[in-house]
């Protein structure tokens, strides 16, 4: 689903809900955020305190069924702050808890299909200019074949935002055939138009090159190696049955454990562009070890992917990420301009800052309510602002 809310479906999407009434309890649950200890943030507390209340209001409204918020410094454990319901209607209702399972949506996108991309590039298993048809042959004609893999990373490929392949298809098999013949609404390097399809196929280009199944191929390539035991795709038994409910669907009953995104459901809960889930703390180890420890990706590669890729292409995009000023910017006015960023449909967003250290999770299911409202920018900008660096 696009950031801006014109979805993989047939439907107009904005980054909203539809407002229902939700229950305000607030909790603070000290603890760090990339170690699996317990403490409270000694700096930044009011931060945490004024988060806190912008969520319970926002819970209290109904605007949202409830969050996890998680931000951390340099060598200083992280404040965790839960609010709200995990579920409150399509189902029993549940709590929220600091290990909730949420459906990521976009940010599958920069959690595991670009560092998985960025991971075989410092294999030497592909360089960030080839032309994307080197892995998939298929990928030729109208202009295709001109297009890179840094492109894709950057929405800069000239493809479409997104194409309904759930309502368009009956076999999976049959779209993925067809996703190869996309025609291009531009030449590539023009123009930043966000595009799940690009991320999809950056998807199939990391199971290219491995062999293996894009879920297995992150696992073995990103989460693994971070310990983010909790993150994955199609998360199966207990585990899905305790994630954030999304969207109620026609029978009445919420989403649960099931990814949200129609096209990711679709070809069977894996793809580059949607359908991870994971709960605060591994995404706190993500940000930590990938983007602000040498963990996963040399100090080259992660400047490379935090520097802007699309001067003059009206959009302010890194690798994957989303940098301060573009229309898709979830940061409100406080957070530096080296920051950077990525928000997901269902209510999810990451905001890091490399210089400093500064990290930020947020984590909602605001979708559960519903979609259309467009609350969600509004509550994430309020977020980030309250949680932003100290200005220097």
């Amino acid at each position: 689903m696009t950031e801006s809310g014109s979805g993989s479906g047939s439907r107009s999407r904005s980054e909203g809900g539809s407002g229902s009434e939700a229950g305000s309890g607030s909790r603070s649950e000290g603890g760090s955020g990339s170690e699996a200890g317990s403490g409270s943030r000694s700096e930044g507390g009011s931060g945490s305190e004024a988060v806190r209340a912008v969520l319970a209001r926002a819970v209290h409204a109904g605007e949202i069924p409830g969050a996890v918020f998680a931000a951390g410094l340099p060598g200083l454990p992280a404040e965790v702050v839960v609010v709200g319901e995990a579920q409150v209607q399509g189902g029993r209702s549940r709590d929220m808890h600091r290990d909730t399972l949420f459906d990521l949506a976009s940010l599958t996108k920069v959690v595991a299909t670009l560092p998985a991309v960025l991971r075989l590039a410092e294999l030497g298993e592909l360089a960030l200019d080839d032309r994307v048809v080197r892995f998939l042959p298929g990928f030729q004609g109208d202009g295709r074949a001109c297009v890179t893999v840094r492109q894709l990373l950057a929405h800069t490929a000239g493809l479409p935002a997104g194409i309904p392949f759930w309502s368009r298809y009956t076999d999976p098999d049959e779209a993925n055939r067809a996703m190869l013949s996309v025609s291009l609404d531009q030449p590539p390097g023009v123009r930043v138009v966000y595009s799940d399809i690009g991320f999809m196929l950056l998807g199939r280009v990391v199971a290219a090159i491995t062999g293996a199944a894009l879920d297995v191929s992150v696992a073995e390539l990103v989460t693994r190696p971070l310990g983010m035991a909790r993150t994955c795709f199609r998360p199966g038994g207990g585990q899905g049955l305790r994630a954030a409910a999304t969207e109620l669907q026609p029978g009445g009953a919420a989403l649960v454990g099931v990814v949200h995104d129609e096209n990711a459901r679709f070809f069977g809960g894996v793809a580059g562009h949607a359908g991870l889930f994971a709960p605060a703390d591994d995404l706190a180890r993500y940000l930590t070890g990938a983007w602000l420890g040498e963990e996963l990706l040399s100090p080259a590669t992660r400047r490379a992917a935090c520097q802007l890729q699309t001067e003059g292409r009206s959009g302010s995009r890194g690798l994957g990420w989303v940098l301060r000023g573009d229309p898709a910017d979830p940061l409100g006015t406080r957070w530096p301009s080296s920051s950077i960023c990525h928000t997901g449909f269902t209510g999810t967003s990451l905001a890091c800052e490399p210089a400093s250290g500064y990290w930020a999770v947020l984590l909602t299911n605001e979708v559960h309510f519903g979609r259309g409202r467009g609350i969600i920018r509004r509550l994430r900008e309020s977020v980030h602002d309250c949680c932003a660096p100290p200005r220097s």
